[in-house]
């Protein structure tokens, strides 16, 4: 009786029973979106390398798995892998390993300090707000007690947003107890990073004389709106100057007011709605005549407090850059869902907010791109990194080769300056 061990080849030699099938692709991942992301990212990994020299790595892969958005510990392994390994790095993604490293990274003070430092040198104009996110965890102590927009008492935590507004990108992040107020949270935060020569943007939650004469002290400048109940709206300012923002109307004036200047803009679009508002509330007996006067008499107008002497125009242009940090809170909790928290201690929360302000980082380095192309109004920083998905990395006997690209997305990523791809294709 005869028996089968296997097959002999010219080439290959002996092949033993059992392994004689035709060798398919080892390994398959997804190319064109990864090599955007380690691309997006590449300004930070140096940065990252030194203040996180024992998890950089994981650090780098749970930010890049973020971005198209919030990834649960138990996922990110999986997610890591569908990525081609660009920079061949070898994180360590088990769930156990990443809720130690998320508390590592949560409690390095220092180390995020590399990165925010980093980014806010690159910067000349900061815009500084606050905004919360809502967890029930009992074991989380910063989830304090504090009031939502709708004046609603719910267990929160504060983020303290740091963006640049010049270069559009984020430079810092902090998480705060829910119950800490805006202005408090300003000292801390202007105390800890080194902002010196720097224009600090603000939003009029945190106005108060005690604020003025904070940054008074301080090197750096700064734009801050004042409160509708200012005693400062009674100054006499006379508006005997105008300019057109985006064709609206802007009357504007300015004074020297102790140690900084009052600016004072009137927009006469924002006026005639406010005043049509104020009519309809005193019609339906919805407002009292005194707050009716004062109302009326403060409609469309907005009060700036500044140290800078300069032109109107700078100062209001300033003002409305404000923007971008609302759109980046915005990004945060919308496209990358990261206000989910399922954490279970304080420096888990610093860790995870740490990460997901990367993620945030490479989300916008994308919108950069697409706005330099002028193809931010086709598509979104996702929509893109779908769209490079589709080319693939195929791994097969020790080879390595990409799928063929359309010629779609080689325009696309001409259009975009990017090169990522050859342009000849191994079969």
């Amino acid at each position: 009786m005869s028996k089968y061990l296997g097959k002999l080849d010219k080439e290959k030699g002996f092949t033993p029973k059992g392994q004689n099938k035709v060798v398919g692709p080892r390994n398959i991942t997804e190319y064109g979106n990864s090599m955007l992301l380690h691309e997006m990212l590449k300004d930070i990994k140096p940065l990252l390398k030194e203040g996180f020299p024992d998890h950089w790595e994981e650090i780098c892969a749970l930010a890049m798995v973020g971005v198209s958005g919030n990834v649960p510990l138990k996922r990110a392994k999986d997610a890591w892998e569908k990525l081609y390994n660009a920079d061949d790095i070898n994180p360590s993604l088990n769930p156990k390993n990443l809720s130690n490293v998320l508390r590592d990274v949560g409690v390095n003070r220092a180390g995020q300090n590399v990165v925010f430092r980093e980014l806010t040198d690159m910067s000349n104009q900061l815009v500084y707000d606050l905004s919360s996110v809502f967890s029930r965890s009992m074991s989380i102590s910063q989830a304090e007690k504090g009031y939502n927009k709708d004046k609603i008492p719910l267990p929160q935590i504060n983020l303290a947003l740091l963006c640049s507004a010049d270069t559009e990108l984020p430079t810092m992040i902090r998480s705060l107890p829910g119950s800490v107020k805006d202005i408090k949270t300003l000292y801390h935060s202007i105390n800890e990073l080194d902002i010196g020569g720097k224009v600090l943007v603000l939003d009029r939650g945190f106005f108060s004389e005690g604020t003025i004469k904070f940054l008074g002290g301080k090197e750096n400048s700064y734009v801050l709106p004042a409160k509708r109940n200012s005693r400062y709206y009674d100054t006499r300012i006379h508006l005997n100057e105008y300019f057109s923002y985006h064709s609206r109307l802007i009357k504007c004036g300015k004074r020297k007011y102790n140690d900084f200047y009052l600016y004072l803009f009137e927009d006469q679009d924002l006026r005639l709605e406010e005043q049509k508002t104020l009519y309809r509330k005193q019609d339906e007996h919805e407002i009292e005549k005194e707050k009716f006067n004062i109302g009326m008499k403060k409609a469309g107008k907005i009060l700036i407090v500044s140290d800078m002497d300069v032109e109107k125009l700078e100062i209001y242009l300033l003002y409305k850059k404000r923007e971008v940090v609302e759109k980046m809170f915005d990004t945060y909790k919308t496209v990358l869902n990261a206000d989910k928290l399922y954490l279970q201690d304080d420096e888990s929360v610093f860790g995870h907010v740490f990460i997901a302000f990367l993620s945030l980082y490479i989300h916008c380095k994308l919108e950069q791109l697409l706005k330099k192309a002028e193809l931010n109004h086709k598509f979104t920083p996702i929509d893109l990194l779908f769209k490079y998905s589709k080319v693939y990395h195929l791994e097969m006997r020790g080879r390595g080769m990409i799928t063929e690209v359309p010629k779609k997305m080689r325009d696309l990523d001409e259009a975009l300056g990017l090169y990522m791809f050859p342009k000849m294709i191994r079969s």
